[in-house]
């Protein structure tokens, strides 16, 4: 497979793989899979793209990918069959660990977003990369860095304005799906309404404190606030954060403790 696609680049795998990839969600159908692999080996010069050679290599993808139940296939599996490691790690990296809490998402978003913009700019995504590369003991030329942001911003900048919104960002760390979704807001009984609290605080108070604060409230009020308005930026949710602490930091700490959370849902614990 390695002889196939010598020389394939990140950047041309994930420029084709954006004009398949319908759901955007990391993967591709597999009635599409013969035209995704034309469509990579027509930018290598030296490959074969003869109607044999395609079958071929995709009988070999077909035998190491695991397909779907309704016949999809992931993108990490692809980008390990047909690119170099040096490659490849850029594509795995953001599923090789999804995350699983919008509070680790924030803290990563507060660290990036230097100039508390409310948007992830080229150069902070550049810094975000970079230092993905440090912490993975991965050595990466300051070309090379540069044609991985101008790749990464392509995919993920869906209005092209030359910046990353929340959403953009968290579909490059593989955020998984909204927690708050899990559970019924209009629980009809007091007590299904304590149970579902208990559950959401406990998700959200990763430090284990009683009380929500920083990133804490920041994945909380991102969570919440998508379930009404989808696209949400950076400055929407700080609007959003400094209304809830407004509303339910009874004591002026800066935190939400458990007990005026569950006040301002006027529910009784």
């Amino acid at each position: 497979m390695e002889s196939v696609f010598r020389g394939l680049t990140a950047a041309a795998f994930l420029h084709s793989w954006t004009r398949f990839d319908r759901h955007d969600d990391g993967f591709i159908d597999r009635k599409n899979l013969d035209e995704f692999l034309r469509q990579l080996m027509k930018t290598l010069k030296t490959c074969d793209v003869s109607e044999p050679q395609v079958q071929k290599v995709r009988e070999m993808i077909l035998s190491s990918c695991d397909v779907t139940g309704d016949g999809r296939l992931p993108m990490e599996q692809l980008a390990a069959a047909v690119l170099p490691e040096e490659e490849n790690f850029l594509l795995l990296f953001r599923r090789e660990a999804p995350l699983e809490n919008s509070v680790e998402f924030m803290r990563i978003w507060r660290r990036y977003d230097a100039d508390s913009s409310g948007y992830i700019s080229a150069a902070e995504l550049k810094s975000f990369l970079r230092d993905l590369f440090h912490q993975h003991n991965r050595q990466i030329t300051t070309d090379r860095l540069e044609e991985y942001t101008d790749t990464m911003m392509k995919m993920f900048d869906k209005n092209q304005d030359g910046r990353l919104d929340l959403n953009d960002m968290a579909r490059i760390l593989a955020l998984k799906e909204n927690f708050l979704q899990k559970f019924e807001m209009q629980a009809c009984s007091q007590e299904d309404r304590r149970r579902d609290f208990e559950k959401i605080f406990a998700h959200y108070d990763v430090s284990n404190t009683g009380a929500l604060e920083g990133a804490e409230v920041d994945g909380f009020v991102k969570d919440m606030m998508e379930l009404v308005k989808p696209s949400l930026t950076g400055t929407d949710l700080d609007k959003f954060r400094q209304a809830l602490l407004g509303h339910c930091d009874l004591n002026g700490d800066g935190k939400i403790q458990k007990n005026e959370l569950a006040l301002c849902l006027g529910l009784k614990l």
